[in-house]
């Protein structure tokens, strides 16, 4: 449980920001050694971000940054603006004003269905499966981004058959890594709902990408199928980068990095699992004045 202790925290105001530089997280000066990754800049980038809808502001002036190979998470009570950030990410949303830079790019230049193409990936929060296909063949769906074939190919059947079979190679081995091999050829409609998310998150990571986006994927899970999930997580991350949006706070704290944490679409804290399970404003944002 997450308990009321006052930790220290980064501030805009003395100009400076947390940010990770190797094993642990650190103070620094702005613009500097942020959250780097292997080419020495960081996998993504959010600054200032602000989205509207009509009068409500649904995140105001949010800035953070995602190393690769890395688990981070953001938080927050409902409303607080987790699902607008992952749609601004997504492309699904455009903001107002800021700036999100993914792999030294900047998204706003590319269209939402060149996401996958830049190396994002992202489940949802409600299952989005084709209910009468195979396992097998739900995965194979996600590898449209790395297929190289165009309308020659397909006309004169060049290489068709050698692409075919690679990505079928490739699906059984993502299936394998997250323990779907038994399922393989069964009908996603007849899986438990456990399994169903799995299978989403297979047809993610087959196109490799660089930023696996987990919208709360430990929603409607058992006990048992959570604590799955925690290890499947964790594997993931030694490959890509892994950018997490979930409630339950159990799992956030066990496999996070670093989290960020959203209230009223304003960043309020950030840091690593210990100092934000006893920061005081989370505390105020999660169980009110009384905490």
């Amino acid at each position: 449980m997450i308990s009321a202790a006052r930790v220290p925290a980064s501030s805009r105001a003395e100009g400076r920001e947390t940010v990770f530089t190797g094993e642990d997280f650190v103070t620094t000066e702005p613009r500097q050694n942020r959250h780097l990754d292997a080419e020495g800049r960081p996998l993504l980038e959010v600054e200032n971000v602000t989205v509207r809808f009509g009068g409500i502001v649904a995140l105001s002036d949010v800035t953070f940054s995602v190393p690769g190979n890395r688990i981070f998470s953001i938080i927050g009570p409902n409303g607080a603006g987790k699902t607008t950030l992952f749609n601004c990410l997504s492309r699904i949303y455009q903001p107002d004003s800021g700036s999100i830079r993914f792999d030294g790019k900047a998204i706003a230049d590319y269209p939402q269905h060149q996401m996958a193409n830049l190396g994002m990936g992202r489940t949802f929060q409600n299952v989005a499966l084709f209910r009468s296909m195979s396992v097998l063949e739900n995965v194979k769906i996600g590898a449209h981004s790395i297929m190289k074939r165009g309308f020659l190919s397909h006309a004169f059947a060049f290489r068709v058959r050698a692409e075919e079979e690679h990505i079928d190679a490739l699906a059984r081995e993502v299936c394998e890594k997250i323990r779907l091999t038994p399922y393989l050829h069964q009908e996603v409609s007849s899986l438990p709902f456990g399994l169903q998310k799995r299978v989403e998150l297979a047809r993610a990571l087959i196109s490799r990408p660089k930023l696996l986006m987990l919208d709360e994927p430990a929603a409607g899970l058992n006990h048992e199928e959570i604590s799955e999930l925690r290890d499947t997580i964790r594997e993931i991350s030694s490959e890509t980068g892994v950018l997490l949006v979930e409630h339950h706070m159990n799992l956030v704290m066990a496999v996070s990095d670093y989290i960020v944490v959203l209230d009223f679409g304003k960043k309020i804290a950030e840091g690593i699992p210990e100092d934000i399970k006893v920061n005081p404003d989370v505390m105020r944002a999660y169980l009110g004045d009384m905490a």
